[in-house]
């Protein structure tokens, strides 16, 4: 086979759709010696994603327009440029980014994460949602073949885009093995000193954007301190959110310091990959009380970590939690406050969910996650 995938996203993007697109394409690497495959990659290679050489079937295309100039290139322009003048001639595209560039009449594989600008759509600004909306909707309906990244959202495509059974295939995203408990003290010390974390503390983590419900996180832990503030358990313990700035972040942030929070509510910026399974050692608790998630790999990263998890049992959660967790309404504070209260007091209940976490965690390797998309492929050429 000659497979042309967009790379575009392992080497711009640090989490999210970059990590489950490195580590998926470079364990589809490892599993295929005989196809050649051809990355696209705009902006420049640059550094490229930092996991060193690829094997001889695969090379790199790169073209010099950055991401945001391909998009309004083939998306808002729709420039009917197709891809092969980049790629070469080739039998399969795969975009593992909700949308496609021109391909004629190749068949063409496309990854759709999440719908969650379709609902949630509160959560999007105005313009952003608009554009994914035309775009995600155009790039469904010229694919051969969907790749959903949970049921849960394998059933949205079915359902908000009208999209046959047969052309939806689920592949889980996968954990890398580096995230595991950290044990190494001098390690962990260096951690907590670049991003200044308190001794105990519950961690948030995800791109600053209301669909993380971070507010509600807020809410339900400044109920904690009201209600059991003066509990040894929750005493000295502090909210930690991690992650970039997004969209629609700046009320949360003033209402933090506005409500005097500031010396227990702490903003630590975004993270840099390397230190997130330190980040995850460090917590008392991993919180996810999410709106909508197509997958959550947070969720079973902090668990692979051996850290306990309370999550919001929406979209596709309990997939990925299973019965390794305890889950929420997202929508119930003092229900998410009682399930942080009951973690932080609780040590038999932290000991089996962290057993039952690190085995839940375990189910998701993207060997396997590679090993079907590989099936996909053949089976459309």
């Amino acid at each position: 086979m000659r497979v042309g995938i967009d790379y575009t996203a392992a080497v711009c993007q640090g989490g999210g759709i970059g990590r489950y697109t490195r580590n998926l394409i470079r364990s589809l690497a490892e599993l295929d010696a005989e196809s050649q495959y051809t990355l696209l990659v705009a902006g420049g290679w640059g550094e490229g994603d930092g996991l060193g050489q690829w094997p001889t079937n695969f090379r790199v295309r790169s073209v010099p327009l950055s991401e945001r100039w391909m998009h309004i290139l083939w998306q808002r322009l729709r420039l009917p440029l197709p891809v092969q003048v980049v790629t070469g001639s080739l039998d399969l595209f795969h975009s593992p980014d909700f949308v496609l560039p021109p391909v004629g009449r190749t068949p063409a594989v496309l990854t759709v994460h999440d719908l969650s600008f379709l609902r949630v759509p509160e959560h999007f600004v105005a313009g952003f949602r608009e554009y994914l909306e035309g775009a995600v909707f155009r790039a469904v309906a010229r694919a051969r073949h969907i790749l959903a990244d949970s049921e849960s959202t394998r059933r949205d495509v079915l359902e908000l885009l009208h999209v046959a059974p047969d052309r939806v295939t689920v592949i889980y995203p996968g954990v890398e093995s580096r995230f595991e408990p950290v044990l190494d003290r001098a390690r962990l010390e260096q951690v907590r000193t670049r991003y200044r974390l308190p001794g105990r503390f519950i961690l948030g983590l995800g791109t600053l954007q209301p669909r993380k419900n971070f507010q509600g996180l807020v809410d339900a832990f400044e109920r904690l301190l009201r209600d059991r503030g003066d509990e040894p358990e929750v005493r000295d313990v502090h909210l930690v959110i991690v992650g970039g700035k997004g969209w629609m972040y700046e009320e949360l942030v003033t209402g933090v310091e506005a409500s005097g929070l500031s010396e227990r509510v702490h903003f630590a910026g975004f993270a840099a990959d390397g230190d997130l399974p330190a980040i995850y050692s460090l917590a008392t608790i991993f919180a996810f009380p999410t709106w909508y998630e197509g997958f959550g790999i947070p969720v079973v990263e902090a668990m692979a970590c051996g850290t306990p998890v309370v999550a919001a049992d929406n979209s596709s959660l309990p997939e990925a939690v299973g019965e390794a967790g305890l889950m929420v309404n997202a929508a119930d504070l003092d229900g998410l406050a009682d399930a942080l209260a009951r973690l932080l007091a609780d040590e038999a209940l932290r000991e089996r969910l962290v057993a039952a976490g690190r085995d839940q965690a375990r189910r998701f390797l993207w060997q396997e996650s590679a090993r079907k998309l590989l099936a996909v492929y053949r089976s459309l050429v």
